[in-house]
């Protein structure tokens, strides 16, 4: 059974989406016809989409200012474009209400496997130029050759392994999460392969040893958990992300949006919450993020796009970053 629908393909349409930030909707009109498919994501509506259903995604309660830390609970996946194509926008949350937010990920099971035929997608390979075309909409960089190459059977390995990742060091996991993402959507790499998870698992300091049993033991069942939880928040698609305040008001945020969008969702919760300033020197960022790409460090640097990446070029040409280049864009790395 698929269990997603998702649209990568600039231009496919979904049905009844509905974004709710501040407690209000905002309806887009899609066409009805279409059949959709895992793995097809629509960047114009910035979402990557589960099967049609009955049921509405959970209604956010009336917002009640409160001065308690907010808690974020984000449903995302390892493979999903729609959130690598937030990570500008997420990261400079974290920079300026870092400290006052909490931010709980959890993993949706976007691909459980290609048991299905529908929407124009029978195999992988059929997945490839969708990713291309998302990489240039979002300005995130994306190279869909991994689907003609080396394509993944299913996205619940790499989701598991977070769980492994969250049980031994909740920030180290996140960090896990961001490389695994660069060796998918950037490096053409299998995520469902072993050596893959066991090495990002190395690259941001988790214990090997430990990581391999957490994953071939709790793992599996808390990754159960966060699709019962979706199941119970009726989460229609990613990412999707639910800001909630101590009194039990809710912001949802569906889809991937501008900025101004995950603020004002903050704000409507506790009004009183302080933007945080923050160095925007590249120094500074890359200490922070020791990965960046154009979007990125443009979004949080406030440079001009093309300047930003101007920049980033020098720097790389002056050995001080080292840049990975795909044909869908550059990542840099200091």
């Amino acid at each position: 059974m698929a269990y997603i629908r998702v649209l990568l393909l600039v231009g496919l349409s979904l049905t009844g989406i509905v974004l709710k930030v501040n407690g209000q909707s905002k309806n887009n009109t899609y066409m009805e016809s279409k059949q959709v498919n895992p793995l097809l994501c629509d960047p114009a509506s910035g979402i990557c989409e589960l099967p049609s259903t009955n049921s509405e995604a959970a209604e956010p309660a009336k917002a009640v200012p409160s001065q308690e830390m907010v808690k974020v609970i984000y449903f995302t996946d390892p493979i999903c474009s729609s959130c690598w194509g937030i990570e500008p926008q997420l990261r400079k949350l974290k920079l300026e209400y870092g400290g006052q937010i909490v931010i709980e990920y959890r993993m949706g099971g976007l691909l459980p496997d290609w048991n299905y035929n529908s929407g124009g997608i029978s195999k992988p390979s059929d997945v490839a130029h969708h990713w291309d075309e998302v990489s240039s909409y979002y300005d995130m960089p994306i190279d869909g050759d991994l689907w003609l190459e080396d394509p993944l059977s299913s996205s619940y390995p790499p989701s598991i392994a977070f769980k492994a990742a969250q049980q031994q060091d909740a920030e180290k996991a996140i960090r896990f999460l961001r490389e695994i993402r660069e060796m998918v959507f950037l490096k053409k790499m299998n995520i469902t392969r072993w050596e893959h998870l066991e090495a990002a698992a190395s690259n941001v300091g988790l214990d090997a040893k430990r990581f391999k049993s957490d994953y071939d033991g709790q793992a599996k069942a808390l990754f159960e958990e966060d699709l019962q939880l979706a199941r119970t928040y009726r989460v229609r698609g990613f990412p999707t992300m639910f800001f909630e305040n101590q009194a039990g008001a809710t912001q949802m945020v569906y889809g991937s949006r501008p900025y101004a969008d995950y603020e004002a969702a903050l704000q409507a919760l506790n009004s009183k919450l302080q933007k945080q300033a923050y160095d925007t020197s590249w120094e500074a960022l890359f200490d922070i993020y020791h990965t960046l790409t154009a979007r990125e460090f443009a979004e949080l640097s406030g440079m001009d796009r093309r300047e930003a990446e101007a920049l980033l070029e020098q720097l790389s040409k002056q050995s001080i970053l080292k840049q990975l280049s795909t044909k869908n864009g550059c990542i840099w790395q200091r």
